[in-house]
C-alpha cells in the first residue's frame, strides 16, 4: 500500500492550546512505524481539483486570507498560519494522487496522512479547522477524471462531516455514510438528512456509545447499504476523535474497534480503498488508532 505525506502539512501552525495543532503528525507517524509500507510526497494540488467541489471567489478568498505572520482567523477555531494553503494543497494533491494510484490498479489501499483536515469545510465556508473538502475532493477526482460511475465514503469521525455532505449534496453518484456522535458539534447529520438523490445517509450515536454499539449499526445499516451501492471505490474520512481518550467527544471506541472496522470496510469496492486523516485529538490515541488501521489497509493491500 502507499502512504502519502508531506513536510508542508507540519507548517499548517495553529496557535497555542489548539487541538489540531502540528504534533498530531509526528503520532501519527508513531502509528506508522513498523509497517512495511511504500511512502510517497504528497504533490501539490491542483486549483482544478479543488473547484470540482469550492467556487473560484472561495478560493481565492482562503489564499487571500493568508497572513504574512502570525494567524488569520476564518471562523471560531478556524485558523491560517503563513504556510496553511500550502498545507491544505499538499492534502488535496495527496488524495488526488492516492485515488489516481488506486482506480489505475497500481495499489489497492492508500493512506493519506495530511492535515488541515477537511470534512467540515463546506462549499463557501471554512469550518471546523478545515479549509477544503479533502475527501469530496477526491470523490469527485475519480467520477469526473477517471470516469467511475459509483463511488462511496465512509465518514467515521465522531464529528458530522457537514462539509462533504454539502459538497456532494446534489452527487447522485457517490454515497456518503457518516456515523458521529449526536448531539456534538456542527449540529448536522440527523437521519432526515438524505441528499438531493437519496445518497447520503446520517447515523448518529449517543455519547457513551462503545464499540460494540458501533458494530450493531455497521452490521445492520452500513454493510447492506454499500452492499447495496456496488461503489467501484471506497473512500475513508478517518477520524479517530470516538477513541475514548479523545478531549473533543463522548464515544468509547478502541484502537481495536477501528481494525474491525477498517477491515470490514476493505471488504467493499473489490478492496479498492483510499483513506484520508480527519480527527483524533489525544496524541496516544491517534497513534494506537492509526497503527490498527493503517496495519489493516496493509494487510488487504498485500
Amino acid at each position: 500500500m502507499l502512504v502519502f505525506s508531506h513536510i508542508d502539512c507540519a507548517r499548517h501552525v495553529t496557535p497555542p492550546g489548539h487541538p489540531e495543532r502540528v504534533e498530531r503528525l509526528a503520532a501519527v507517524e508513531r502509528g506508522l512505524t513498523g509497517l512495511t509500507l511504500e511512502r510517497r510526497e504528497c504533490p501539490v494540488g491542483e486549483e482544478a481539483d479543488v473547484l470540482r467541489c469550492h467556487p473560484a471567489s472561495y478560493l481565492a478568498r482562503v489564499k487571500a486570507a493568508v497572513p504574512k505572520d502570525g494567524w488569520a482567523q476564518l471562523d471560531g477555531d478556524t485558523f491560517l498560519s503563513p504556510g496553511s494553503y500550502d498545507a491544505a494543497m499538499r492534502a488535496v494533491g495527496g488524495i488526488c494522487a492516492a485515488v489516481d494510484a488506486v482506480v489505475s490498479g497500481e495499489v489497492k489501499t492508500a493512506f493519506v496522512a495530511g492535515r488541515p483536515p477537511g470534512h467540515h469545510a463546506e462549499r463557501d465556508i471554512a469550518m471546523g479547522f478545515c479549509l477544503f473538502g479533502t475527501v469530496a475532493i477526491g470523490a469527485k477526482r475519480a467520477l469526473d477524471h477517471h470516469g467511475l460511475n459509483r463511488v462511496a465514503i465512509v465518514d467515521f469521525d465522531v464529528h458530522h462531516g457537514n462539509g462533504t455532505q454539502d459538497l456532494l449534496w446534489d452527487e447522485g453518484r457517490c454515497l456518503f455514510v457518516s456515523s458521529h456522535q449526536m448531539p456534538l458539534y456542527p449540529g448536522t447529520g440527523r437521519p432526515e438528512e438524505k441528499g438531493a438523490h437519496g445518497q447520503i445517509m446520517n447515523l448518529p450515536l449517543r455519547g457513551g456509545g462503545t464499540g460494540h454499539d458501533m458494530r450493531h449499526v455497521y452490521e445492520r445499516v452500513v454493510f447492506p447499504a454499500l452492499e447495496a451501492w456496488q461503489p467501484e471505490l471506497l473512500l475513508i474520512s478517518a477520524g479517530f476523535d470516538a477513541h475514548a481518550d479523545d478531549p473533543l467527544a463522548g464515544l468509547e471506541w478502541r484502537a481495536e474497534d477501528y481494525a474491525w472496522l477498517t477491515r470490514h470496510l476493505c471488504g467493499f469496492a473489490g478492496g479498492r480503498v483510499v483513506s484520508t486523516l480527519e480527527g483524533g485529538y489525544d496524541l496516544d490515541a491517534l497513534a494506537a488508532s492509526v497503527a490498527a488501521h493503517v496495519a489493516v489497509l496493509e494487510e488487504r493491500g498485500r
